[in-house]
């Protein structure tokens, strides 16, 4: 019998997102002007209110209001009617210095031996069934806000309502033997300016949604995909109706509270550790990067076609405590998941050191993650422009998204005789 399976996303404007975005925009800092910093930075957002605090051991000085506004800034949060914005919002932190006791698990006299920053289990996951690897409702709800937010920013002639805080959901329906057959439902939820009548302005907003928004999305898809938005859609626009009080005006945000959104949506598995505002010491980041490598890796090898990965730590600790691998009977080698397991870990070094240098993680490549997906997204090398409370600026090139690399699959391939 068929399933339906939901899958949500929030734009770069929730106010949840933009803590996250505030945070991960000072671990890049700190890891422009000090690669060796060791960073724990919690961001709360509410009506024009910002509010830091943290643990942070490093060598460098940062303006750390100066950094949230413009983050801010970017966002869009830039009029007073907002009630949060980025020029006139306060900004109070309360950052120090990290616990001694914590930092003396984590460095060690030979870097190689560097300990996990804290104890816990990891996940990453793949699945065919997109060219991303990902699964494909969380793929469709991001490239919905994604299309939502390019509109807001570049074509605010095609819509020109739009403000910064949005949601979406994605259900499909699958068969039973797991393979997409359409969409069921869409549901998208975009804060906007006042309209003069509540009617008029919630049959112009589901119209452009349906008629603008969705057919630019399903353009960027391949043709089975496609096929899967049928007549039969049903849309739930604005179903609360008026949504002109949004981001942190209407609703506290805070750092690390869309974990799911975040990585796939509620396939596979999460460990709970949440991502942003954490330098790559911490396993809860750095170990689920490295995690979908493996399994992303892994799939595009033909190993399997669907694959989760689960690693674990004890803080302090270079080697895991295991490593668990589950594909989900779809595996294409007379192996049972434990031996895949055990092989993929000769491939894959999981010491918190290697996986540092493998994913080149000590760089300034984290804002970019901090919305819209920390996985599937696009690996390139970008140049990236950092100033310092004293004027200094720096320019760094980095490789962002390491982590999506398929640079691993030949070496799968060859140790499993694909």
């Amino acid at each position: 019998m068929s399933y339906l399976f939901t899958s949500e996303s929030v734009s770069e404007g929730h106010p949840d997102k933009v803590a996250d975005q505030i945070s991960d925009a000072l671990i890049d800092h700190f890891m422009a002007f000090d690669p060796t910093s060791k960073v724990a930075c919690e961001t709360l957002v509410t009506t024009g209110q910002v509010v830091l605090a943290g643990e942070v051991k490093t060598k460098t000085y940062l303006d750390v209001q100066s950094i949230a506004r413009e983050t801010i800034k970017k966002i869009g949060y830039t009029r007073s009617e907002y009630m949060f914005d980025a020029n006139s919002c306060g900004i109070l932190s309360a950052i120090h210095e990290q616990s001694a006791d914590i930092n003396q698990g984590v460095e060690r006299a030979n870097p190689e031996d560097q300990g996990a920053g804290d104890q816990g289990m990891m996940f990453g996951y793949a699945t065919k069934e997109t060219d991303n690897y990902m699964p494909l409702a969380l793929d469709i709800a991001h490239k919905i806000l994604q299309e939502l937010s390019h509109i807001r920013r570049n074509e605010p002639e095609l819509i020109g309502y739009l403000r910064p805080d949005a949601k979406s959901q994605v259900t499909i329906e699958y068969s039973d033997d797991n393979v997409p057959q359409r969409i069921d439902t869409i549901v998208v939820s975009t804060q906007h300016d006042d309209f003069a009548g509540e009617q008029e302005m919630l049959a112009k907003i589901k119209n452009d949604i349906i008629t603008i928004v969705i057919p630019r999305v399903k353009a960027k898809l391949r043709p089975e995909i496609q096929r899967l938005f049928t007549d039969n859609i049903t849309y739930h626009i604005n179903p609360t109706g008026i949504f002109v009080i949004g981001g942190p005006h209407g609703d506290t945000g805070l750092t690390g509270r869309k974990i799911i959104v975040d990585t796939y949506g509620g396939k596979g598995a999460h460990g709970g550790g949440a991502f942003s505002g954490k330098d790559p010491s911490k396993v809860d980041r750095s170990a689920a990067y490295a995690t979908r490598h493996i399994a992303k890796n892994a799939v595009a090898a033909g190993l399997a076609d669907e694959m989760l990965v689960q690693v674990s730590y004890a803080i302090g600790v270079a080697e895991p405590c295991g490593l668990f691998v589950e594909t989900y009977g779809t595996s294409k080698v007379n192996m049972t998941d434990g031996e895949i397991a055990k092989k993929l870990g000769e491939i894959f070094d999981m010491r918190p050191y290697f996986i540092e240098q493998r994913l080149k993680l000590r760089n300034p490549i984290y804002s970019e993650t901090a919305a819209y997906g920390h996985m599937g997204r696009k690996n390139e090398v970008v140049k990236k422009t950092f100033v310092g409370p004293d004027g200094t600026a720096i320019e760094k090139e980095v490789e962002l998204f390491t982590w999506e690399k398929l640079d691993y699959a030949d070496k799968v391939k060859a140790a499993f005789g694909l």
